[in-house]
C-alpha cells in the first residue's frame, strides 16, 4: 500500500490537539447530478446496506441510481437555503461554537474541525488537513448520539480507513456514544421547554429516532436500546407521564421490516384518533436535516392532518443551542483528559528541549 506523504515537520513546534467532529453528509446541490454519486457512496457502504454485493449491486446501479436521484433532489429542494444544506450550515456552525467553547476552557492548542460520512468534506482531507495543522492527536466524535453499526461505525470505518494510509499516524481516539450524558439530555429538554414556552404544550408528545433494519437489533446493535433509554430520560426530565410521549422510528428504506412503530404510521393513527395537536421531536439528529425537515416536518405533518389530526409541531434539533454546545464541549473534555495543558510555558519548553536535541542529532531544523 503506497503512504501519504506526511506534511513539512518543523522541530521545536508544539503539537497541537485535533478535535473532528463527523457527520452524515449532504449532497453539494439539490440536484440529480448531485445526488446520484452522494447516493451512491452511501448505498454502496456494506454498514449501510448488508446485503451480498453481488445480489445488491445490479439492484442499486441498475435500478436505484437511475430513479432515486431526481426524486430525493425535489425533497432536498424543498429543504435548501441560500447558504446551502441545513445540515452542511448546521454541522459548521457547531464545529465554529464548540472552538470557541473549548478555546475559552483550555489552553492547549486545539483545531476543532467536521468531516462527512459521505459527500465532503471528506474524512481522510480533513485528517490530511488535522495533520497539516500540527495535530499528532485527534479525538473522533460522531455526531450520533445513539451507537448504530450503520451510522457511527461506518463513521469510524472511514477514520480507520483514511489512517490507514497514514505513515505517522497520529494518536487516535473516539466516542462511542452519549445517549444518556446528562447534559445532552438537559439539552433536549431546555429545547423541548423553550419551544413549549412560546407555543404552548401539546396533547402528545413524539420522539422521532433514525430507523434501522429490525434485525440489526437480532444481531446485537445496541442502537433500540439506547434511543429507549434516551426517550426515557428525555421524559423524565421534562416531567411527561408514559400517556404524554411515544417513541417511534423513522426514514424506512426497502421492504424490510425495520424498528417499530413507525413514525408516519403512528401518526396517522393519532389522526384518526382526533388528537388535537402533536408534537414531534427528532433526539437522535442533532442538526436539521433531510429527514427532519422533509420527512417529518412536511410529509408526517401532511399524514397526521389528512388522518383527522388538528396542529401538528416540529420542534427543531438542537442545531447551534447553546446548552447543547457546552454539553457537547463537556463530553469532548472528558474524552481528551490527558492530552491537554493548562501550562503554556511547559509546552513550548518541552517543545524547545525536543528541537535542541534534534539539532544536536544533526536534524536540519
Amino acid at each position: 500500500m503506497p503512504y501519504i506523504p506526511e506534511p513539512p515537520h518543523s522541530h521545536g513546534t508544539i503539537p497541537k490537539v485535533g478535535v473532528l467532529l463527523l457527520n452524515l453528509g449532504t449532497p453539494a446541490a439539490p440536484t440529480g447530478a448531485a445526488l446520484r454519486p452522494y447516493l451512491k457512496e452511501f448505498l454502496s457502504d456494506p454498514r449501510v446496506i448488508e446485503i451480498p454485493r453481488l445480489a445488491w449491486w445490479p439492484i442499486l446501479n441498475l435500478i436505484i441510481l437511475n430513479t432515486r436521484p431526481n426524486k430525493s433532489a425535489k425533497k432536498y429542494a424543498q429543504i435548501w437555503t441560500e447558504e446551502g444544506s441545513p445540515l452542511l450550515v448546521h454541522t459548521q456552525r457547531q464545529t465554529k461554537m464548540l472552538q470557541g467553547y473549548l478555546g475559552e476552557r483550555t489552553r492547549t492548542p486545539l483545531v476543532v474541525d467536521f468531516a462527512m460520512r459521505y459527500g465532503a468534506p471528506s474524512v481522510a482531507s480533513v485528517i490530511d488537513k488535522l495533520k497539516a495543522q500540527g495535530c499528532d492527536r485527534i479525538l473522533a466524535i460522531p455526531l450520533y448520539p445513539q451507537y448504530a453499526a450503520s451510522s457511527t461505525a461506518s463513521a469510524m470505518d472511514a477514520v480507520f480507513a483514511a489512517l490507514e494510509k497514514s505513515r505517522n499516524m497520529p494518536a487516535l481516539r473516539s466516542i462511542k456514544h452519549y445517549h444518556d450524558d446528562p447534559g445532552y439530555i438537559a439539552a433536549l429538554a431546555q429545547n423541548v421547554n423553550d419551544y413549549w414556552m412560546q407555543n404552548g404544550r401539546p396533547d402528545k408528545l413524539v420522539m422521532s429516532f433514525h430507523g434501522v433494519p429490525r434485525f440489526s437489533l437480532d444481531k446485537g446493535d445496541p442502537y433500540h436500546c439506547e434511543c429507549q433509554k434516551t426517550g426515557r430520560l428525555l421524559a423524565e426530565q421534562l416531567g411527561l407521564k408514559p400517556e404524554q410521549f411515544l417513541l417511534t422510528f423513522q426514514s424506512r428504506f426497502g421492504r424490510a421490516e425495520w424498528l417499530k412503530p413507525y413514525t408516519q404510521a403512528t401518526l396517522e393513527v393519532l389522526g384518526k384518533q382526533g388528537t388535537p395537536r402533536v408534537d414531534v421531536i427528532c433526539p437522535g439528529f442533532v442538526a436539521d436535516c433531510l429527514e427532519t425537515l422533509e420527512e417529518i416536518a412536511m410529509e408526517c405533518r401532511a399524514a397526521f392532518i389528512s388522518s383527522g389530526g388538528k396542529t401538528f409541531n416540529y420542534i427543531p434539533c438542537l442545531n447551534e443551542h447553546p446548552d447543547w454546545i457546552r454539553a457537547l464541549a463537556d463530553i469532548a473534555l472528558a474524552n481528551l483528559q490527558g492530552w491537554l495543558s493548562d501550562d503554556p510555558a511547559q509546552l513550548k519548553q518541552a517543545a524547545d528541549l525536543s528541537r535542541t536535541r534534534a539539532l544536536s542529532l544533526g536534524a536540519k531544523k
